[in-house]
């Protein structure tokens, strides 16, 4: 309970106050956080989280890229994955987290794929936000943007794991889906679209990973197979389901308006 008060406390002066703000990040971070990030108890996690949140801004942000500092914007995502509920872990991570494209990188290379498959929705919270982006802010969405694309070129050949009954739920597979599913997304905003059109080589990932697919699903039946007959609800909501329309249309928003790009489909 003491624990308990003392965050709660923590949180309130730190609450629009810079100089309380400073202090308790002088004092906190990063053991205090990391201490409380690991606590058994969820209130105390989710009031850490609260804390958290009111003391970070962008240039305490980058002090997280230090590998030292960086397993507690890894604490972070392990909490809003394990506990759903916690709005404080879910606004650290689309507010401030998302918002240095180096940090993205840095904690996509340790995280688990499960793990990876959170941020990934999370991203895609944040791509589907309807506000308009502040120009500052649209580099940083190219800069991610550039970043999900080599990811996804580097890993597209996973999914075909999907094809035999043991690779059902692999989980490199599961992060390719989610990657192909924020591309489609980034590519059906007009403010990101010219960029993503001009980048090298993700056109032609498309394509090869819809012919492949699409290859996998002739030679034998499985979820790749355009007749694939549906039994149970669980096959339905199989993940690679609607992969290859996916790619359909990551390949028809890059070409959308962009003669170059019609050309080479």
């Amino acid at each position: 309970s003491a624990l308990r008060c003392s965050l709660q406390f923590l949180g309130n002066i730190a609450s629009g106050n810079g100089d309380s703000q400073n202090s308790i990040w002088k004092c906190a971070f990063p053991d205090l956080f990391l201490t409380c990030l690991t606590y058994s108890d969820e209130k105390i996690v989710a009031y850490c989280c609260m804390v958290l949140f009111t003391c970070l801004n962008s240039e305490k942000v980058r002090e997280l890229l230090d590998p030292g500092n960086l397993t507690v914007a890894l604490h972070v995502l392990k909490v809003y994955k394990e506990q759903l509920d916690s709005e404080w872990s879910f606004l650290i991570v689309t507010d401030h987290l998302l918002k240095c494209p180096e940090l993205v990188k840095a904690l996509y290379a340790k995280l688990s794929n499960q793990e990876r498959v959170t941020l990934l929705e999370l991203i895609m919270v944040k791509v589907n936000e309807k506000s308009p982006v502040p120009s500052e802010e649209m580099n940083v969405f190219m800069r991610n943007a550039d970043f999900l694309a080599s990811c996804f070129q580097e890993k597209c050949e996973a999914v075909l794991k999907l094809t035999s009954a043991a690779g059902a739920e692999d989980e490199e597979a599961l992060v390719t889906i989610r990657l192909l599913d924020v591309l489609c997304e980034m590519t059906s905003n007009n403010g990101q679209l010219k960029h993503l059109q001009a980048l090298p080589g993700l056109l032609e990932t498309a394509i090869d990973t819809l012919r492949l697919t699409h290859l996998a699903g002739k030679q034998a039946v499985n979820i790749f197979t355009a007749t694939h007959a549906m039994t149970g609800q669980e096959e339905i909501a199989h993940p690679a389901v609607g992969f290859k329309s996916h790619l359909i249309r990551l390949i028809g928003n890059l070409c959308y308006k962009n003669k170059e790009n019609q050309d080479k489909v």
